[in-house]
């Protein structure tokens, strides 16, 4: 009576570890996320714990047929890439549609004080955001700057 009371409870064991597999134990997919879910934050000295300075991050931002990279380095050489999405027709008028940048009108166009968030004022510290394309600094502000699909803008703290 023992040994069949000991083998119905090794059969009993058995069985709901096999349904327990079934029902999807020990499953380590990591849950699906989309592009919708990603969003953009500020970066902040705080919020860098990476432990390497250029390590970079990517945000797909906007809609439209148009897409070009932007790369945002802040003071401390942190790089944040956001592949954007436009209709527009300037590299200005998309980035300012996404409120990825702000800044006043000046002689030359526009004059950009702030990008994803960080304001740079060259009368307080002497520091601006300068505007390149493909590596190049430009010879034309953001908003007199047509989107040419494909290439690489950026933004760099100097």
């Amino acid at each position: 009576m023992k040994k069949m009371n000991k083998a119905l409870s090794v059969l009993v064991c058995l069985v709901l570890l096999f349904a327990l597999c079934l029902s999807g134990c020990g499953s380590t997919a990591a849950p699906e996320t989309t592009a919708a879910q990603t969003t953009p934050v500020e970066t902040t000295a705080a919020a860098q714990t990476d432990s390497t300075e250029d390590a970079q991050e990517s945000n797909v931002l906007g809609e439209g047929n148009t897409v070009f990279t932007l790369t945002v380095t802040d003071l401390d050489g942190k790089e944040t890439s956001f592949e954007i999405h436009t209709d527009k027709k300037t590299v200005g008028e998309a980035l300012l549609e996404l409120e990825l940048i702000a800044g006043e009108e000046g002689q030359y166009g526009l004059y950009v004080t702030t990008v994803n968030g960080i304001t740079l004022d060259w009368d307080k510290d002497g520091k601006y955001w300068a505007f390149y394309i493909d590596g190049e600094y430009a010879t034309t502000s953001l908003d007199l700057t047509d989107i040419t699909p494909g290439t690489t803008y950026s933004l760099k703290a100097e």
